[in-house]
Parts: structure tokens; C-alpha cells; sequence
């Protein structure tokens, strides 16, 4: 089994004209020894504009968090968890609702591709706290909860060590809402904003029927503002930067940089910092180079798309440029599959973990990703009867668009688009079963052990 990239921030990709100083943004700063300190973050960023708003209010000199909400909608800041949602758009409706707000920065990542989000906790917390802090007191939100995932130790350390840092500094604001880190589970589809809110109500972390939406009623049946810890990291930057200085970088219908995990047969895998609409070949020059020739590569996640070796060239990463593949960035994975590497083993394989993912809570997914891992693990081994992706492609018909959440969907797309993808290695499997490269170690990452019972007791956490 291979592992996930190691969470250690790397360079930067951008493209050819942007110049060398405009990246990295939220890397800026970075050590390999460890978090930074709220000192040399404050030194590095300066203190938060919204303590200086808040002494404005009390005057009565204009409401400097309608204005932060206005500068973030100028900005165009999209969520970057992987929906690409307005950011600005959720932050109005929570801001809109009836009732005190909750803030949630969901560090949750249970996408097995992708460690950003837990580099940005591991070692730039006060970056999300700031972010977390200033949407709640845009949207008048009384508490700030972060969720860091199970399976990252590290993320756990340096947020709970810049909570304790902002407790005990003089420079915080009296009136910000207090922050508390809470440790979610690992599972794949923990982080999805309605069942994140479930665990953190005392439920389990399985998604929740919708409507009500979260920014309606959320945690405690209060409006709650569900972003992405990446997301919140911008949002600390466009507020001390302001939505002119975000967009210089990016494209127009997607502006700004982005977080990405680069993994695969490259020289130095990890979190890198692109600017949005940077090519794919930027970045693999960024991580060193290419190792060996690629099969192909997978964009977006485990709910992403593969694209085939043949149309890789020219690919820029931005949902405008991917529309064409049927891709999106998503939750900022670039997972790139070597030459060696056998796609039908690997898609086979990947079937079966997000149909084990499954929260057991609707017959399509339950029973319906079951049965697709079952299809796909047969024509692997050359079992699949005849026309088996035909089978495969009749039972994702039954089962899209019949769940709770989106998971199935997410899971069928990947799966149908490595049919597209590879189609000759397919049709020889379905022929004459396992080739070579099934014997080698999967290339595809899963999740990593998760923080031990006795590590969080230690903490003081909620497991």
C-alpha cells in the first residue's frame, strides 16, 4: 500500500507570465521545523484588520463585517473543499439567518489523495484561526469550532498549540468568539458539511437529509457557516490584502491561487501552491520532474476524473480548462498513475474502498457500490462474464442520483471515467485477466493509521 504524500509544503506552479514574487500566498513562510508561531505569523501578516473594525463599530463608524463579506464577494473566493461554492454567498446566508452563528472550519480531509488541508493545520494554524475568527465576526457567529481529522496527528498539535498561543496572547480581540478544536473520524465522507454538523451535534458522522441546510439549521439548530480550512486561509488574506490584490492571480471565473497535493512518480511529491488555471506541466516541474512515463492521472479526488495519457498535454488546472475533460480541480488532487502502474488493478481496487466507505444508510449506495466493486474486481480478473462494461455502466445508471449525498455519484464518475480513460486496458483484462502490472504495489494512496484513543485522552479531545 502506498502511502499519502508527506503533509511538507513545497514550491510553487504559475503560469509563464506571472511574475516570481506573486506566489506562494498562504506558503509564505513556511519552516520544515514545525508550526509557525502566532509571533512570526503576526510579524509576517500583521495583526487582523477586524480588530481594528471592531473599535469603528462601537462608534458607529460603518459595519466593518458587511464590508468584509462585500470584499470576499469582489474577490470571487470560491470554497475549496471541492464544490467550489461562492464564498460570499454561503457567508450571507448565515449572516441573513434568524439566530446566533456558528463557525466551522472543516479540516476534515478524509479525501486519501489530497494533505493540504492538514499541512495548513499542521503548520499554519493561526492562518485558519484568523480566517475562522473574522467570518465569525462577519457573520455574527458566537463560536468558532475547528475539525481536524483522525488520521492527522500533526494537524492535532499545531492547532490545539495556536489555540492555547491566541488563549494567552494580548494582542487577541476581547470580543472574539472563543475556538475549540474537536477530532473528527476518518472516514470518507465524514467531512461532508451535513455530517460533520451531525457528529458535532452528538451524532454520527454519516450525511443528513436535506432541507434544512446548515446555514438555516445547523449544529444546536443554529445557522452554522460550514468552510473549508483553506477556504478561511484566503479569507484571512483577502482581509488584510483586499479582492483586487486576490485577483491578480487566477483566472476570471476562478481567481487567486490554489492549495494542491501533488503525489504520483514525481521527484518531490506534496502540498504545493498554484496559481489558478497554472498548467499541469508547471506543476510537475515544480515537484521535480517526472520520474518514469505516465498511464494517466486522476484530478479532483476520489470523486474526480482520470484523463488518459493522450490528452494530458495542454491540461491547465482550473475548472474552465477541465470542463472540456469532464474534470475539476475539486479538492485540489493531481494524482498522477506511472507507466507501470495497471489502471483496471487500480480502479478495481479503488472501487472497493469507496464502496466500503459507504455509511449504510441508503440502499443505492450500500448496495449499489457493492455491486460495482464486485463488477469491476471481476473483469480485473477476467471473470466478468461478457460485455462487463456494459454491467458496469447499467448498474452506475442505477445507482446515480439516489442517495443521500453525493458520495455515490462521486464514486460512479471516477469509476466510469477510468473506463473512458483506458479503454484498451479494459478490453484486455475483460479478454485475458490480470496482466503484469496487477502484481505490482498499488500506487493509489489510502488513509494512514489514525491518532491513537490514548493520544487524544492525552489531549483532552473528543475522539
Amino acid at each position: 500500500m502506498s502511502a499519502p504524500p508527506s503533509p511538507t509544503a513545497q514550491g510553487a506552479a504559475r503560469l509563464p507570465t506571472q511574475s516570481a514574487a506573486a506566489l506562494p500566498r498562504l506558503l509564505a513562510g513556511i519552516s520544515e521545523h514545525g508550526a509557525m508561531s502566532l509571533e512570526e505569523h503576526l510579524a509576517l501578516h500583521g495583526a487582523p484588520p477586524a480588530r481594528r473594525r471592531q473599535a469603528r463599530r462601537r462608534d458607529g463608524d460603518g459595519d466593518g463585517a458587511a464590508s468584509l463579506i462585500e470584499e470576499i464577494a469582489q474577490a470571487g473566493l470560491l470554497g475549496r473543499g471541492g464544490a467550489a461554492f461562492p464564498t460570499a454567498t454561503k457567508m450571507r446566508a448565515v449572516a441573513g439567518a434568524r439566530g446566533r452563528a456558528i463557525v466551522v472550519a472543516n479540516g476534515a480531509e478524509g479525501e486519501p489523495g489530497s494533505v493540504k488541508d492538514h499541512t495548513l493545520l499542521e503548520l499554519l494554524p493561526h492562518l485558519v484561526i484568523d480566517g475562522a475568527v473574522l467570518a465569525a465576526e462577519a457573520v455574527d457567529a458566537d463560536e468558532v469550532i475547528i475539525a481536524a481529522c483522525e488520521y492527522a496527528g500533526g494537524s492535532v498539535d499545531g492547532v490545539a498549540l495556536a489555540i492555547e498561543e491566541c488563549a494567552l496572547s494580548s494582542t487577541g480581540s476581547r470580543n472574539a468568539p472563543p475556538v475549540r478544536l474537536v477530532i473528527v473520524p476518518g472516514h470518507y465522507v465524514a467531512g461532508q458539511e451535513s455530517a460533520l454538523v451531525n457528529y458535532l451535534g452528538g451524532g454520527p458522522a454519516k450525511p443528513t437529509f436535506t432541507p434544512p441546510l446548515p446555514f438555516e439549521s445547523g449544529l444546536r439548530r443554529r445557522p452554522t457557516l460550514v468552510n473549508n480550512v483553506e477556504t478561511l486561509a484566503h479569507v484571512a488574506l483577502i482581509a488584510r490584502h483586499g479582492a483586487p490584490w486576490f485577483r491578480r492571480l487566477g483566472t476570471p471565473s476562478q481567481p487567486g491561487s490554489a492549495l494542491v497535493t501533488l503525489s504520483g512518480p514525481v521527484a518531490h511529491p506534496g502540498v504545493y501552491e498554484i496559481e489558478q488555471g497554472a498548467s499541469l506541466s508547471s506543476l510537475i516541474e515544480a515537484g521535480g520532474g517526472l520520474t518514469t512515463r505516465l498511464r494517466g492521472a486522476l484530478l479532483g479526488g476520489y470523486a474526480g476524473t482520470w484523463i488518459g495519457p493522450e490528452r494530458l498535454a495542454g491540461v491547465a488546472l482550473s475548472d474552465e480548462h477541465l470542463a472540456a475533460h469532464g474534470a475539476t480541480l475539486g479538492a485540489g488532487v493531481v494524482l498522477l498513475l506511472s507507466e507501470e502502474a495497471c489502471p483496471v488493478a487500480e480502479t478495481a481496487r479503488l472501487a472497493r474502498w469507496l464502496a466500503e466507505q459507504s455509511t449504510r444508510q441508503c440502499g443505492p449506495c450500500l448496495h449499489g457500490l457493492d455491486a460495482l466493486a464486485d463488477a469491476l474486481a471481476e473483469l480485473a480478473a477476467g471473470a466478468g462474464g461478457s460485455r462487463p462494461t456494459q454491467r458496469i455502466e447499467r448498474l452506475a445508471s442505477l445507482t446515480a442520483r439516489r442517495s443521500a449525498c453525493g458520495h455515490p455519484d462521486g464514486a460512479i464518475n471516477a469509476l466510469l471515467s477510468a473506463l473512458e480513460a483506458f479503454p484498451a486496458e479494459f478490453a484486455d483484462h475483460a479478454r485475458h485477466g490480470p496482466c503484469e502490472g496487477c502484481a505490482r504495489a498499488a500506487e493509489l494512496p489510502l488513509p494512514h493509521r489514525p491518532v491513537s484513543g490514548e493520544t487524544l485522552r492525552r489531549r483532552g479531545l473528543r475522539a
